[in-house]
């Protein structure tokens, strides 16, 4: 009987080939079934993101915690790429179709546009029914004070930190899509999926996406003065302290980020990947 050889993977090319093709299908969808992909793939951030939270609020070194946090998060993506679902950080791939003329720019700012409001609409969901299950009670609210942490330190980002830490972040969600796409089998896809989120994570980059879930579970745990009462008791946090987290600086944290991301994924990861295999291939 004959050897032949087996290929586990896809080329990068050949990988190239099924971005462009994909992006193609997306921007032929209705409105409602991008809508409802969108808020599906926010949700399933949000579920990643609130473990990871109930995980890593009792660990006190900040590494290890991370790096918890870093195990538990990717099942996020993992679900929105089995089982279906529409990530802006991901989609910021299809700028490679559009650089081949495959879609237009102007389809490719509407599905970004579209996805990212519904990814918020999800990501925002799960918060409150977070909020709503009982969870953040968990340690005597020391869940709920955790997670006013969490958001705390992102408003109180800068805007050049949260652009280039959006930036570094995208940079790895897209090279995870790359490598579930490239991967044949369902062991490769999931591992090439966990590994780039689990080092974005560990890491503490900034995600547009897991911050529409973070800073609204927060801002909805501040609502609650028990919750405010244990994260002065832990983190020794007073009023002025916990004045800075509102709604407008939720977006101050979310529209660096969203930039970043853009800039991450679409340019430094999705552009570099056209002009290597793409624009060569034509010429």
């Amino acid at each position: 009987m004959e050897n032949k050889d087996i290929k586990l993977i896809n080329s990068p090319i050949e990988n190239m080939s099924i971005q462009m093709e994909n992006a193609s299908k997306k921007v032929s969808w209705s409105f409602i079934k991008l809508v409802l992909l969108g808020i599906l793939a926010g949700a399933f951030i949000g579920l990643g993101a609130a473990t990871s939270t109930t995980a890593t609020f009792g660990i006190e070194n900040p590494g290890l915690a991370k790096l918890v946090g870093g195990c538990i998060f990717p099942v996020g993506l993992m679900m929105i790429v089995i089982c279906g679902g529409e990530l802006f950080t991901g989609n910021c791939l299809m700028g490679i179709a559009a650089l081949n003329k495959k879609i237009t720019w102007g389809q490719l700012a509407k599905n970004l546009i579209i996805v990212w409001f519904s990814n918020f609409i999800g990501a925002s969901a799960v918060a409150l029914m977070v909020n709503l299950s009982g969870n953040p009670d968990m340690g005597g609210g020391a869940v709920a004070a955790y997670a006013i942490k969490i958001a705390v330190g992102k408003v109180s980002m800068d805007f050049v930190p949260a652009l280039f830490s959006g930036i570094l972040c995208n940079m790895l969600v897209c090279l995870a899509v790359l490598m579930f796409s490239a991967a044949k089998d369902a062991a490769g896809k999931i591992l090439g999926v966990f590994f780039p989120i689990c080092t974005f994570v560990t890491a503490g980059y900034e995600h547009c996406v897991a911050n529409m879930y973070y800073i609204p579970a927060a801002l909805m745990a501040l609502t609650n003065p028990e919750y405010v009462e244990k994260a002065e008791e832990i983190y020794g946090y007073t009023a002025d302290d916990l004045s800075v987290l509102n709604f407008g600086s939720m977006f101050s944290n979310i529209i660096p980020v969203t930039i970043g991301n853009v800039i991450g994924g679409g340019i430094f990861i999705g552009a570099a990947y056209y002009f290597l295999y793409v624009r060569n291939k034509k010429k």
